[in-house]
């Protein structure tokens, strides 16, 4: 199956996701309920999944009401296949098929090398890139028409971004790997697969994640860089959850239908 030539599309149906069922992962709050409501507002269903299930059903009434679409909260865990699996199921079930899927859901807390244990090495792979992986291929078993999945990588997927995040770091890397490999193997099926790469973008939780690792590096005496990590780039601003939303509904519609296995750096320049 080959996905479809657009050309004699408007812009306004290339963007449009109106008949499209979507998936949000970890969509409750901050970047991921910014990408549920760039893609309600162009048309899509929504389920959002959340660790916070409350908050997911809140987040997913507002953009109903907000965009008369269809949309849905629900509990997820990542870590739990059963968890990831039956929120597909219900996106076909209850939403009537699975067009797109985004793979949001993510951790990142910080410890350096030499004191972190088994433990949290295994808690952010098994969030950062398992929970990616099981995602996509849930996700990939019910796109029966073909699809698109968008990973959420990061700029540590190009680069070491700060002390006390290997761990974090090696996920990205995993996941920016396994965009590509998932490109490669889905494409058959007429499922693209594409990453999105931001920088650190200042969100509740964002800020609070930061605050918190760098409060615990500099408890253990870890040298900390000498600017935050969230600064600046070129562009001369800091990125706002809507700047990475809106690169998400690029990749999620056909406006990017004749890409497949790249990842799109949204860092305002600062790996330039």
């Amino acid at each position: 199956m080959s996905t479809s030539e657009v050309s004699r599309k408007s812009l306004s149906e290339l963007i449009s996701l109106s008949g499209r069922r979507a998936v949000v992962t970890g969509g409750a709050r901050g970047l991921g309920a910014a990408i549920a409501s760039r893609l309600a507002e162009a048309g899509a269903d929504l389920l959002i999944g959340d660790i916070e299930e409350g908050l997911a059903v809140r987040t997913a009434e507002d953009l109903s009401r907000r965009y008369g679409v269809s949309a849905l909260g629900a509990a997820l865990d990542v870590t739990d296949s059963g968890s990831v699996s039956a929120l597909a199921d219900r996106a076909v079930s209850e939403l009537g098929g699975l067009e797109i899927w985004v793979n949001n859901a993510g951790i990142f807390p910080a410890m350096p090398v030499l004191e972190m244990t088994d433990e949290l090495w295994d808690r952010v792979q098994a969030v950062n890139a398992r929970g990616t992986f099981v995602g996509a291929r849930e996700a990939a078993r019910r796109m029966t028409g073909g699809g698109a999945i968008v990973n959420i990588i990061s700029t540590a997927g190009f680069r070491a971004s700060a002390p006390g995040l290997a761990a974090y770091v090696s996920s990205k890397h995993a996941a920016r790997g396994l965009t590509r490999e998932l490109a490669l193997e889905l494409a058959p099926a007429g499922i693209r697969v594409l990453g999105v790469a931001p920088s650190h973008v200042p969100t509740e939780g964002n800020i609070l994640a930061a605050q918190e690792a760098m409060a615990a590096l500099a408890a253990q005496g870890v040298e900390l860089p000498p600017t935050p990590l969230m600064v600046n780039g070129p562009i001369g601003r800091p990125g706002v959850p809507d700047d990475i939303a809106r690169v998400v509904l690029f990749c999620a519609s056909d406006l990017a239908n004749f890409m497949t296995g790249s990842t799109l750096i949204a860092d305002g320049g600062s790996i330039a």
